[in-house]
């Protein structure tokens, strides 16, 4: 028989054997009903809390009590079209009896529940609201039922809320946990249980310990072990008699608390021990899960597919369309073609991940497109599209090597295949609608299938080329070869030359002025090598190695050269009249009541800089910032910063852009990575 079962058992036949409470008699835990407005509007959430005050020497239970006692039951008395939702319990504490762990409240503490009223409800109708609540007393030898009644009467009005409620429900709400925004690992090996929970190494923890809050899952009574290892927080004890997936609340602090939600995957090896909450108590007083992957594997397919309508991605789509045009409508070439390019992609999406993937499992603070957060990786794709821009321009021809493919007119699918590798190279500074869910999972799943949602990323960047290939009828649709190619190639360099400026413009920012001129000066000597190269290619047999040779030791001598970064850079929250980025700042700001806009950017993310010019930096939208008192914080990511990579990785974002408004109270609200004016407008009402 469970130990649940015995001592309910027990409990009954004690309770038979005293007299049974009375209405009137004195309650070993007292509670008592408030409500956060008695005048709520139509359509208002209204938050309801019944307050438990515990006599010295007893107790009451949290909704799973352990391996003894009885959680609070709540039958309710509403009006038809009223639901109440979910109760909200305190963090609560240990406490171990004659073997039996219990889970408990000493101190007074506060359950929180939220009433929803209809919207068409009229002004002055009066809601009668009633709580029949049941609930266990324990000390340490003897337990009691108990019972109440608690009514209250709420009328419809103009949902004013006085500064007194305000500031005694937000206490409440700062002891109820804060939903993880990841889900977190278990693993089980005979009788051994491990849980990794994502949880910043930079941030404060003490004496953590883990309810469960799913059945049977974990040995209550039995000890547990903690550890850091990196960014995730591993908590071992003794398996339970059931299996699956396991949900409960981590005590990071004194009252406070994290729901975690886990599912089966790789437990963190190695970490530093640390001293978790004793079992014998201590009287001190984002609910998100993972998609599954299939979802997450079609997140990241629309992603890159959508990936394919952001600036960043246009001039390969030049390139492309430039293939294209060239193989007109032969069926072979535009399906090797497109297969050559998909695999460029695909490819290097996988290597772009594993990589990433790889420098975090090391313990460094990375995210999506963190090559160009490296000056020697711009200077490099700035002398690659000075190259490509030359090339589409007739300036010069790689005919005496294959790798000449690359990027240029030739055909073959060596072309075709570099061309992807460079489309996933620059198309990695946007992140689409759909991909921000499926890249922050990435860093949570195994590796086969964080490396599996890279390649899906990659077939959704060629998507659209693969369609074009095997459909007959879009194929159709391509115009002929002919003499307009060469005016089509040369007006393909436009666009290609205003990517080398973007990337020169992102160089100075990254390196300063001394940046920006050796940037210049590899420009030009790569210029001036692939005009020479012209000149000798027909007769001299080993131009293109010597060719090669040059290039590379212009690279190698500017990037010796090259600041790591700008002396006295400009910051764009300087630029804004914002806030740098600052967690404790932050948490300052919301401790005041203050309402901040808080944004990501990166100057090598086109998508934030159109945001940012057509939403952000709008006078309208900085009158409003004003008119309504909010702060505005900026992260700026163009540089490694592992503060900012630590705070997108806890909420499930692996890069930039990232927006969120944080009200005066209540949860931070996630706007879409496409902003307008209205959209930040309704978002910070």
């Amino acid at each position: 028989m469970p130990l649940r079962w015995l001592f309910l058992i027990l409990s009954l036949l004690f309770a038979t054997a005293v007299p049974a409470q009375t209405p009137g008699a004195r309650l070993t835990v007292q509670g008592q009903l408030f409500v956060e407005t008695a005048t709520p509007k139509p359509g208002d959430t209204v938050t309801v809390a019944l307050f438990f005050t515990p006599e010295p020497g007893w107790h009451g239970y949290w909704e799973n009590p352990g391996d003894a006692g009885l959680g609070l039951q709540l039958e309710w008395s509403l009006p038809a079209g009223i639901a109440a939702g979910k109760p909200r319990f305190p963090v609560p504490q240990p406490l171990l009896i004659g073997g039996l762990m219990n889970h408990v409240y000493e101190a007074p503490h506060a359950v929180l529940i939220d009433l929803k009223l209809p919207a068409a409800i009229k002004a002055g109708t009066q809601i009668p609201v009633s709580i029949a609540a049941n609930w266990l007393a324990c000390t340490d030898k003897i337990c009691v039922p108990q019972q109440d009644q608690f009514e209250t009467m709420l009328t419809i009005g103009s949902g004013a809320i006085s500064s007194e409620q305000r500031k005694r429900f937000d206490a409440w709400r700062a002891q109820t946990p804060v939903p993880l925004d990841r889900a977190g690992r278990f693993a089980v090996e005979g009788k051994r249980l491990q849980i990794a929970i994502p949880y910043p190494a930079s941030a404060p923890l003490d004496h953590p310990y883990f309810f469960a809050l799913t059945q049977n899952r974990v040995r209550y009574a039995a000890p547990q072990l903690a550890k850091r290892s990196g960014d995730w927080l591993v908590i071992e004890s003794e398996a339970g008699t059931e299996p699956g997936p396991i949900e409960g609340l981590l005590r990071i602090g004194d009252g406070q608390g994290l729901w975690v939600r886990s599912v089966a995957g790789t437990i963190p090896k190695g970490g530093s021990a640390v001293a978790t909450l004793p079992p014998d108590g201590m009287s001190n007083p984002a609910d998100t899960d993972t998609p599954p992957l299939p979802w997450l594997l079609l997140a990241a397919i629309a992603g890159g597919f959508l990936l394919n309508l952001m600036p960043c991605v246009f001039p390969i789509l030049g390139l492309k369309a430039f293939a294209l045009a060239k193989a007109g409508g032969v069926e072979s070439e535009a399906r090797a073609d497109a297969l050559a390019y998909s695999a460029g992609v695909i490819l290097s999406c996988i290597a772009l991940g594993g990589l990433m993937l790889l420098l975090r499992a090391g313990g460094q603070e990375i995210g999506w497109a963190f090559q160009l957060q490296s000056p020697a990786f711009v200077l490099f794709l700035l002398m690659l599209m000075v190259a490509v821009t030359a090339n589409l321009a007739g300036l010069f021809e790689l005919s005496g090597l294959e790798v000449g493919g690359v990027l240029t007119r030739r055909p073959g699918v060596m072309g075709s295949f570099w061309t992807g590798v460079l489309a996933a190279l620059v198309a990695t500074p946007c992140t689409g609608p759909f991909m921000a869910a499926a890249l922050g999972a990435a860093l949570l799943l195994p590796t086969l299938e964080a490396l599996l949602l890279f390649a899906a990323l990659g077939f959704g960047i060629a998507l659209p080329f693969l369609l074009i290939a095997y459909v007959p009828r879009l194929r159709s649709m391509l115009p002929r070869p002919g003499p307009w190619l060469n005016g089509f190639r040369k007006a393909m360099a436009v666009p290609m030359a205003l990517t080398a400026l973007a990337l020169g413009w992102l160089l100075w920012r990254q390196a300063g002025d001394e940046g920006l001129w050796i940037g210049l000066v590899a420009a030009i000597m790569c210029l001036l090598l692939l005009l020479g190269y012209r000149r000798v290619s027909r007769t001299w047999r080993f131009a293109g190695a010597g060719l090669i040779a040059a290039l590379l030791g212009v690279y190698l001598a500017a990037n010796d050269w090259l600041p790591d970064q700008a002396p006295g850079s400009v910051d764009a929250a300087i630029k804004t009249d914002g806030i740098a980025f600052d967690e404790t700042k932050l948490a300052k700001l919301r401790t005041n009541g203050t309402p901040v806009f808080l944004y990501f950017t990166a100057d090598w993310c086109v998508t934030c800089k159109v945001n940012e010019a057509a939403a952000i930096d709008r006078a309208e939208t900085q009158r409003l910032f004003k008119q309504r008192g909010i702060a505005v914080m900026v992260g700026d990511f163009t540089r490694h910063d592992p503060e900012i990579a630590r705070f997108l990785a806890a909420r499930g974002r692996s890069g930039v852009p990232f927006y969120l408004f944080y009200p005066k109270s209540g949860d931070p609200r996630e706007l879409p990575q496409l902003l307008t004016p209205a959209i930040i407008d309704e978002a910070t009402q």
